[in-house]
């Protein structure tokens, strides 16, 4: 740890939220965005008057959560999020969740009251200890400072000073220290969400000037090697002619473009990628659906899925979009999986043979010097079916009227280079899937736990520190659902959001269990006739709509032009056909 700098500066007076302050400073927690509330006013004045912090203020927890989940996501560092007593912090829990299942550092904040005033009918006061527990990484439950406040606690609870008070409270800050830094080293070292919860007895909001230093980030980031002994699982590989590589959601630019392209020469090899991998190559299978589902609806079927069945599977990445590929490897199961992952390997195919702990650049370090091309059919016979799906689906386009399929063939043509693409669940990254995005976009999609909540509000977070412009496309549910994600003042007028509004869940009417009933319509599609371009007006964003792709191409074109307000299309499409277009889809291609 070194101290870099020390001012004087204002800082509540309660002793634990200077030290919160404090190691968030040495764990270099620059971002902590703020939810108004009483009880959390120490760490709010604490926080917002310190210069090394930059503070956001966002009212909904709910929101505020995701908006620093987006943060996070592209800094890939800790943000705090700091919330009031009782019901305001279990709307952190869908980001909470999220977050875990996506390992995305947040540092979540909650203010509480003092023990003896819980389960006593105080007002705003819930069990707020470890109640994230099955979704979190660590829990600090802080204890009351004996200092601060020192008659109430004699009144209410003396058991809490059972020796002079000077003593008591030192225990109570070695207590603190050692939680918070346990609890700070987890969203850094294993990024992962933590939860802080820290307890205020009244007076709230009085201040004391300190001299207060910063310091230099005290938290390494891990150096990886690998030491795993691969002389057999580099043999297993030369020696098998079918091998699908198959990678879900990843950052961009987290893997080294020289290692893609050897593994991609190899004959022996497919590479299955998803919109969400931010991977490219011309020998890349990027819709892998358009590959299934033919084969699905084959009067030879059970011969085709046998001789795409690979030997090996390798997997790196996280969570995995597309349904047929998970069916597909679940009832053909190759005879080696092998996931690549410096935390975690799911088995999602229920084969899981090996679990290689680091990250993929140095596992492919090691692992490409001795591995070569092996002599198969294997590519060639499948990159041949796919080159033929990508010409049908061009076919098709010609053919088939206004639709989902033909907006987003048009939007993500559009996109111009560079973008930040942030994509919402459900039918949205579902239909993104199907097409090739230009390989200069970075793509996201919380597939942590696949929720429409929280959509907006990531994508504005996420947009904060992005130097490129960023483009959420959603559905009308997933956009209106989480529409106070706009009730900030975080807005950049370079930011842009297209709702695909389908007058309700759209996915509904191509899962399994979709009728023409008023039940189904009313409790599985809700249709809505809301008018977005009244949100617009609230939040002072430029509107466009269109209902047809005749000009769609040129309104496009517009909304895409630098302005100095933030905008949102709006492209209606019919609801009646939309889901029988994209089922025909797989049959003509097939």
């Amino acid at each position: 740890m070194y101290v870099t700098r020390s001012k004087f500066m204002d800082q509540s007076s309660i002793p634990s939220a200077q030290l919160l302050v404090k190691q968030c400073k040495i764990y270099g927690i620059r971002n902590v965005v703020i939810s108004p509330g009483s009880r959390n006013a120490p760490l709010t004045l604490s926080f917002t008057e310190d210069s090394f912090f930059k503070c956001f203020s966002i009212v909904d927890e709910r929101s505020a959560a995701f908006f620093a989940m987006g943060i996070a996501q592209q800094l890939k560092e800790p943000v705090a999020a700091v919330c009031t007593s009782g019901s305001a912090l279990l709307n952190y829990y869908p980001a909470v969740a999220e977050a875990f299942y996506s390992d995305i550092p947040l540092v979540l904040i909650s203010a509480d009251r003092p023990s003896y005033k819980i389960d006593v009918g105080d007002g705003q006061t819930i069990r707020q200890d470890n109640v994230f527990e099955r979704h979190i990484g660590y829990s600090a439950n802080l204890k009351l400072d004996v200092t601060h406040a020192t008659d109430c606690i004699i009144k209410y609870a003396p058991e809490l000073i059972m020796e002079d008070i000077e003593t008591a409270q030192k225990k109570v800050i070695e207590n603190n220290n050692a939680l918070l830094e346990k609890a700070l080293t987890m969203a850094r070292v294993k990024s992962i969400p933590v939860h802080i919860n820290i307890p205020f007895e009244e007076p709230l909001y009085n201040m004391v000037s300190k001299n207060v230093s910063s310091y230099n980030d005290i938290v390494p980031k891990n150096k990886e090697t690998f030491s795993f002994d691969l002389e057999q699982f580099i043999s297993i590989w030369n020696n098998a002619n079918r091998k699908i590589i198959l990678v879900g959601t990843n950052p961009p630019n987290d893997i080294d473009q020289e290692y893609l392209d050897v593994l991609a020469a190899d004959d022996s090899v497919i590479f299955l990628t998803e919109t969400t991998s931010n991977l490219h190559h011309d020998r890349f299978f990027s819709s892998i659906d358009s590959i299934i589902a033919p084969i699905e609806k084959s009067d030879n079927k059970e011969e085709l899925f046998n001789s795409l069945q690979p030997n090996i599977l390798l997997t790196f990445g996280g969570l995995i979009v597309s349904k047929k590929i998970k069916a597909f490897l679940r009832n053909y199961k190759p005879k080696h999986h092998w996931h690549i992952n410096s935390k975690k390997a799911n088995n999602t195919f229920y084969s899981l043979t090996q679990h290689f702990k680091v990250h993929p650049n140095v596992f492919f370090k090691s692992f490409i010097k001795d591995i070569v091309p092996v002599s198969s059919q294997y590519f060639g016979f499948w990159n041949t079916r796919k080159n033929y799906y990508e010409d049908k689906r061009a076919e098709y386009l010609k053919t088939i009227p206004f639709s989902d399929f033909v907006a987003f063939k048009q939007i993500l043509e559009s996109i111009p280079n560079a973008y930040q693409l942030q994509l919402s669940n459900s039918s949205t990254v579902r239909y993104a899937q199907l097409f090739d995005l230009n390989a200069t976009l970075k793509v996201f999609c919380n597939r942590g736990t696949s929720g429409i909540d929280g959509s907006v509000s990531t994508a504005v977070g996420a947009s904060i520190y992005s130097s490129s412009p960023t483009l959420l496309i959603t559905g009308d549910l997933s956009f209106l659902y989480d529409s106070n994600g706009l009730w900030n003042n975080y807005l950049k007028n370079d930011f842009r959001i297209i709702v695909i509004n389908n007058q309700g869940g759209g996915i509904f009417r191509i899962l399994p269990g979709h009728r023409e009933t008023s039940n189904f319509q009313t409790y599985f599609e809700t249709p809505q006739n809301l008018q977005i371009i009244h949100l617009c007006k609230l939040y002072n964003i430029k509107f466009i709509t269109t209902d047809s792709s005749k000009n769609l191409k040129n309104i496009l074109k517009e909304f895409f032009a630098p302005s100095e307000n933030p905008k949102l299309l709006e492209i209606k499409t019919p609801k009646s056909i939309n889901n029988q277009i994209l089922l025909d889809y797989f049959d003509f291609i097939s």
